[in-house]
């Protein structure tokens, strides 16, 4: 039986950030998607926690974190970087799921020596095509638009998300910008990536645009192994909810990793 987790804010630019600790082992850093939330990662967090000392946190204007004025891709990295500070002197093991694994990158390339390594779920893949290109642009506003019901639904819970339709447009648009550049972001990484992908990200649908951005995601990590051919990858058949459906077998891919950790504890 694991000890309790902890709970406590860190503090960054006028956010409160919500985090939580429990587990013992070594540590382990698991930074949440957009719109994905520690109670949505409940069962993974409950996994890892059986052999790694958790810690995790809600992204800003996620759970139980405060709202913000801005949700762009450098205000997300700052809320990592804030409760990587919190932390203290350690080097844990840095797992991120989708942005969460954008993130990840960022961080590791611009912290020398700050992780054991990292483990990226269904993210910071440097796809070959954008996924948001001008044509597609009026889809992606019907589907942000569409979530504006779930948000609400939610508003008040451990599973709130306080984005507007327009920061999830134009957060995606970001991330688009920045993966177009992340292959230079890994040259800078010293340490371990192990990647644990879906094979249907887009899901599993027939129709031909959701057939190509899953080619297009494939592309993208062989694309990546091709220039960093020590990054490790495993692929399960999932969509992009991989970390919610399955958690045991992400759980798992982790614990077998045999990371070269330091002797330090957080």
């Amino acid at each position: 039986m694991t000890p309790k987790a902890s709970q406590f804010e860190v503090h960054h630019n006028g956010v409160s950030i919500s985090v939580s600790r429990g587990g013992r082992g070594q540590p382990l850093v698991l930074c949440p998607g957009l719109l994905t939330t520690q109670a949505d990662l409940h069962e993974l967090i409950d996994l890892l926690r059986r052999g790694y000392d958790v810690v995790t946190f809600d992204l800003r204007g996620h759970g139980l974190s405060s709202p913000a004025d801005r949700y762009t891709f450098e205000a997300f990295l700052g809320d990592l970087d804030a409760v990587m500070t919190a932390l203290g002197h350690c080097s844990p093991l840095l797992v991120g799921h989708s942005l969460g694994a954008d993130l990840a990158v960022h961080y590791a390339a611009g912290h020398p020596g700050a992780v054991a390594g990292l483990v990226l779920v269904d993210g910071a893949n440097p796809v070959p095509a954008p996924f948001l290109t001008e044509a597609g642009l009026p889809e992606f506003r019907a589907m942000a638009e569409g979530l504006r019901h779930e948000f609400e639904r939610a508003t008040g819970t451990a599973r709130q998300v306080l984005l507007t339709p327009q920061d999830f447009l134009g957060l995606n648009l970001e991330i688009e910008a920045v993966r177009s550049g992340i292959l230079d972001r890994y040259q800078e990484i010293d340490r371990p990536v192990h990647m644990i992908m879906s094979t249907s990200m887009a899901g599993n649908s027939g129709d031909v645009r959701t057939q190509w951005r899953n080619r297009n995601w494939r592309a993208g990590v062989e694309r990546l192994v091709r220039a960093r051919p020590h990054v490790a990858t495993s692929w399960l058949d999932a969509d992009h909810r991989l970390v919610i459906t399955h958690a045991p077998e992400i759980a798992r891919l982790i614990r077998a990793v045999p990371w070269p950790w330091t002797l330090d504890r957080c």
